[in-house]
């Protein structure tokens, strides 16, 4: 059970192409947006559907990965962890934002 502690699992869509990042250090950073829709009836019975954007990681080998094959609107299957950071931006506001740092990715769909 201790491997499930922080452990996320999404399917769905890129909203955009990945930004890949190239690291002084030689270490590769790709980040993108992956939508994920749920479907349900309202209680005035119309089918409404409820879009939420999830922000991920990818580091090294999955990053290169995600660079090569990887473009707006492709469905993956992602699975990781989630983290949670801030920062401060130039005016002095704190701002936090929450990303699944993948950890394993899967193509899905067709060519």
């Amino acid at each position: 059970m201790n491997a499930l502690k922080n452990k996320v699992q999404l399917i769905g869509n890129l909203g955009k192409d990945p930004e890949i990042i190239n690291l002084e250090s030689g270490k590769t950073l790709a980040k993108f947006t992956v939508a994920t829709n749920e479907n349900y009836k309202n209680a005035q019975g119309e089918k409404v559907t409820d879009t939420q954007w999830h922000n991920v990681i990818a580091w090294g080998k999955t990053a290169e990965i995600v660079e090569k094959y990887l473009t707006k609107g492709k469905e993956v299957a992602v699975e990781g962890k989630l983290t949670s950071r801030s920062y401060e931006t130039k005016e002095g506001d704190k701002r936090y934002i929450t990303e699944v740092v993948c950890n394993e990715l899967l193509m899905l769909g067709g060519k």
